[in-house]
């Protein structure tokens, strides 16, 4: 995978880049890509099925995991891809990203790390050596501390990555 950053405000765009980019791996923040950050169990749970459905028919993902720094949680123990087929389905609550690594350490390359923030999920695939997509949503309705967390990641971005796309 050549390609170290790109970025889009559609969600589906990114998934369906992830797997043009045969990534093995693909990590998936999950405020506000799979759920909005005050939404609710329900909205968690449909989104993380909907994020699953979308990438178990491609057979080269062996995992996707999804990831946050919020202490939510899905309401299943342990999500899975539906069938013995799929990728495996890893839920990563309090990950401390992009500090924590190590959980992410074992899953196959090449890889994806698919976030709104530069500043978490674009250090973290910059640290496991994984290309990171980035989700561009309106932050007019956003609470203040994604919004200042963009802000504040908007000049780590070319020290970072060369941007393509």
């Amino acid at each position: 995978m050549r390609v170290a950053y790109e970025r889009s405000a559609e969600p589906h765009d990114l998934l369906r880049r992830a797997r043009e980019l045969s990534a093995r791996t693909i990590v998936v923040d999950v405020e506000p890509l799979v759920a909005y950050w005050d939404s609710g169990q329900e909205a968690l749970d449909r989104g993380v099925a909907q994020v699953v459905s979308q990438v178990a028919p491609d057979p080269a993902v062996l995992v996707v995991c999804f990831s946050t720094n919020s202490a939510r949680r899905p309401s299943a123990a342990g999500p899975a891809a539906s069938g013995d087929r799929g990728p495996r389905v890893v839920y990563l609550a309090s990950a401390g990203k992009p500090l924590r690594t190590a959980p992410y350490r074992d899953f196959p390359r090449p890889g994806v790390v698919i976030g709104d923030q530069v500043a978490t999920d674009g250090i973290l695939a910059r640290r496991l050596g994984y290309t990171f997509l980035q989700y561009c949503p309106d932050l007019a309705h956003a609470p203040p501390w994604p919004r200042l967390l963009y802000d504040l990641g908007r000049p780590l971005r070319p020290l970072l990555f060369s941007r393509r796309g």
